[in-house]
């Protein structure tokens, strides 16, 4: 039995491929709540999966130099919300870094969603899912959605003519005609603002 469940939950890994999160809920249609458990854990001590933290693991991406790269912020999110089709939208410092507004990647990486507020510690990183409102979520997983919680993370006053120039350099012409469609989920100064990047 135990060699089966074994087998059963590294085939699902593998057919995933490197670079996926999850956790044991992703596998309770092979076997028990206990059985999983046991099976990630052999697989987590052979090396074959790594524990991120607390009942989240990940079949890690290798670098041939620098071995196991570090899990991807958005699939670590995504794991977490898990099965119920809840909504995540990368918000604050995290969503500023990743249109390239901000450097360095935050210690605390905020998702907005609309399932349950969760915090997770995955290294030096603290993950939080931080339940909002629906209007926040009606841009989640758009790039409008992106820009507006990059640009409300600056703040209004922090916002020149370069930022703008960044993201009209960073968005393609489709990017920028979302923007335009959703203008109406953002705040007038905001809107805006993505009347200066369709410019």
């Amino acid at each position: 039995m135990t060699q089966t469940i074994d087998n059963k939950v590294v085939s699902r890994i593998y057919g995933k491929k490197r670079g996926w999160v999850f956790t044991p809920i992703n596998f309770l249609d092979l076997g028990s709540r206990m059985a999983v458990d046991q099976a990630l854990g052999r697989l987590t001590k052979s090396g074959t999966i790594r524990r991120l933290s607390r009942g989240l693991y990940d079949y890690p991406v290798k670098h041939p130099d620098f071995g196991d790269l570090p899990p991807n912020y958005d699939r670590i999110a995504q794991a977490l919300v898990g099965r119920d089709n809840l909504k995540i939208q990368p918000s604050g410092a995290y969503a500023a870094n990743l249109l390239g507004l901000t450097e360095q990647v935050p210690a605390k990486i905020v998702f907005l969603t609309d399932g349950p507020n969760r915090k997770v510690q995955v290294g030096k990183r603290t993950i939080i899912l931080k339940r909002t409102t629906p209007r926040n979520m009606a841009t989640a997983g758009r790039i409008s959605g992106l820009v507006i919680q990059a640009l409300r993370y600056l703040k209004r006053g922090n916002i020149d003519s370069a930022v703008v120039m960044k993201l009209k350099r960073r968005l393609s012409d489709d990017d920028k005609s979302t923007l335009m469609n959703d203008i109406r989920y953002a705040s007038a100064w905001i809107g805006n603002i993505f009347r200066k990047i369709q410019e």
